[in-house]
């Protein structure tokens, strides 16, 4: 999600990256930068979910933790630091549905996406892996009431938030996959983009947070979904699916409504 001169990257470089565009990285550099990136994300961000969102709270109901809003900068603050880092280098996509969307915008080549996706899938599987390692030598029973609870995983119904239904859950995440990959679409465009572009997009993500936590703890993000479905039990497994499915649907409809809308021979 960071500007890049590759063709098969979504952005430019920014002054961050020092590598020759004409001895660019290998693939195998690339799907090492997306494991990276998305093991950033999900450890990250779902070690604020974990570890410090509820964090001290008190018989009185005081609390030193986080909560949803510091959750919710988590994830916009680890794409930001992804994106700088190793955007140069593969793109920054770090999200399943997002290497799909702009696969679909015509800003990525199709035969690239599969191997993407699964570097995408192994990082985020490490992250919460090595947060389960933590939680082996954390205090007694806080790896498995932490797991009883769904392990920060997406779900709807019962295992909702707020108690919302499959049905909000399937319209959120088109509708929130969609924006944010139309943003990154928008921002890392070659002639109308910005350098600042994994500061928007890191931001925009954590705006999604702050408005869908309380739905079904906010995908967006098929790799982040499975990487605490893993761990978060049955009922997490089976709803698993949603998370996988409509993410992928919004950011496709986002990316041919962008290529058509937006990079067309009128929109220049």
């Amino acid at each position: 999600m960071s500007p890049d001169p590759i063709p098969d990257t979504p952005v430019t470089p920014t002054p961050l990256d020092h590598t020759p565009a004409a001895s660019g990285p290998t693939t195998s550099i690339k799907l090492l930068a997306e494991a990276a990136g998305t093991f950033l994300l999900v450890f990250g961000s779902i070690s604020a979910a974990l570890f410090a969102a509820d964090f001290g709270v008190g018989g009185n109901g005081s609390s030193l933790g986080i909560g949803f809003v510091g959750v919710a900068f988590a994830f916009g603050l680890t794409v930001v630091a992804g994106a700088y880092a190793w955007g140069p280098i593969s793109g920054g996509h770090f999200n399943p549905a997002v290497t799909l969307g702009l696969a679909a915008a015509g800003r990525f080549p199709w035969k690239d996406s599969v191997g993407y996706i699964i570097a995408q899938i192994v990082g985020g599987a490490i992250g919460t892996s090595l947060i389960v390692l933590i939680g082996l030598f954390g205090p007694d029973g806080w790896l498995s009431e932490r797991q009883a609870g769904g392990f920060a995983s997406n779900g709807f119904g019962e295992h909702s938030p707020g108690g919302f239904g499959l049905g909000a859950a399937i319209t959120a995440e088109i509708l929130f996959t969609g924006i944010f990959v139309l943003v990154i679409l928008g921002v890392t465009h070659a002639t109308r983009g910005t350098k600042l572009a994994g500061l928007v997009i890191g931001l925009t993500l954590t705006l999604i947070h702050l408005a869908s936590i309380p739905i079904d703890n906010t995908s967006v993000n098929p790799a982040r979904s499975i990487a605490t479905a893993i761990y978060g039990g049955g009922d997490a497994l089976l709803q698993l699916w949603v998370f996988l499915v409509f993410p992928i649907v919004g950011a496709l409809i986002a990316g041919f409504a962008h290529r058509a809308l937006f990079d067309g021979k009128t929109a220049g």
